[in-house]
């Protein structure tokens, strides 16, 4: 693992997951982009789609711990990052670490636990540590949490505040697979399920030293200044009442820098910028309610800037 370029580390990678999951390289090459930033992925899609599945096999290909859960009302936020238990034996408290002490953490339907709880994720996910009763813990690294939610049941759940969402570094949406990639599944699944004889490909404790490679990936300041350009485009569009964050500009940087990493270049170009801009900003913008009335959404106002911004290629 330590001789692998991060190219072959991807197609490694990849090529695992494809005996599980159909079709969904994209999807794939997001979450492993959020990984190698350090950074978080909300899955937004419908049932049965293969979120949990897409994690439990990126956890295996990558031979790192992987803890499910499952978010509801009635969740506590001890119930996530853990509490501290009374022995009378020794009248000492001592800590039982919650699910969140794990590699890669499925919070699957996260928008179904309160507000209380979701808040219970940030610290662990900004910062990579919990406290609880005044003492600090830190995660395991690499730490990377996968939250789903499902955009279409509305009953029963606290929709995710701007603070939370800007958290997550990308925003995916497998979607439904296509004819061809679903005979594909079914033929899969006719014996056996694969997820049961997925093996570790690449060894995952040597992601941080990955994750440190793609710091060197060259950004030309051309790239830079068009990063900028439009974030804050979207802070003066006029459907939008919030645009890009700081936070996000230095997120498309970085993922910019590890998607480069990942095709095998040691250099950003813009078209991996617009490539990333939509997963990595679409779920911060919030569009003005009286946008939304005329159905103006985001989404559409984040493409109307991506087509409005010139590249200014001819600088670089």
């Amino acid at each position: 693992m330590t001789d692998l370029s991060l190219r072959e580390f991807a197609t490694l990678v990849r090529a695992n997951i494809a005996r599980v999951i159909v079709g969904k390289s994209e999807t794939i090459d997001l979450l492993l982009v959020a990984l190698l930033c350090g950074g978080h992925a909300l899955i937004e899609d419908v049932p049965g789609v293969g979120k949990t599945m897409l994690a439990r096999a990126l956890a295996i290909s990558l031979g790192l711990t992987f803890r499910r859960l499952q978010c509801t009302p009635d969740l506590m936020p001890n119930d996530v990052i853990g509490v501290s238990v009374y022995h009378p034996r020794d009248a000492s408290f001592v800590f039982q670490p919650g699910p969140i002490f794990t590699n890669i953490l499925l919070a699957d339907e996260i928008n179904r636990a309160t507000p209380r709880t979701q808040s219970a994720l940030l610290e662990a996910m900004g910062e990579g540590q919990v406290t609880v009763d005044g003492t600090t813990y830190a995660l395991q690294r690499p730490f990377l949490v996968l939250a789903t939610q499902n955009p279409v049941e509305f009953e029963g759940t606290f929709p995710l505040p701007e603070a939370q969402l800007d958290r997550f570094f990308v925003e995916v949406a497998p979607g439904y697979p296509s004819p061809e990639e679903e005979a594909e599944m079914l033929r899969m699944l006719a014996g056996e399920h694969p997820i049961e004889t997925l093996k570790p490909v690449v060894d995952g404790q040597q992601i941080p030293a990955l994750q440190r490679a793609i710091w060197s990936v060259h950004v030309d300041d051309a790239v830079r200044d068009y990063i900028i350009r439009l974030a804050h485009a979207t802070r003066a569009h006029p459907d939008l009442a919030l645009g890009a964050s700081p936070r996000a500009t230095l997120a498309l940087f970085r993922a910019s820098q590890a998607l480069a990493a990942l095709r095998g270049r040691d250099y950003v170009l813009p078209d991996d910028v617009k490539y990333l801009v939509r997963p990595v900003w679409r779920h911060r913008l919030l569009a003005r309610p009286e946008s939304a009335l005329r159905g103006r959404t985001a989404a559409a106002a984040l493409d109307a800037v991506l087509a409005e911004v010139d590249v200014g290629i001819g600088q670089i």
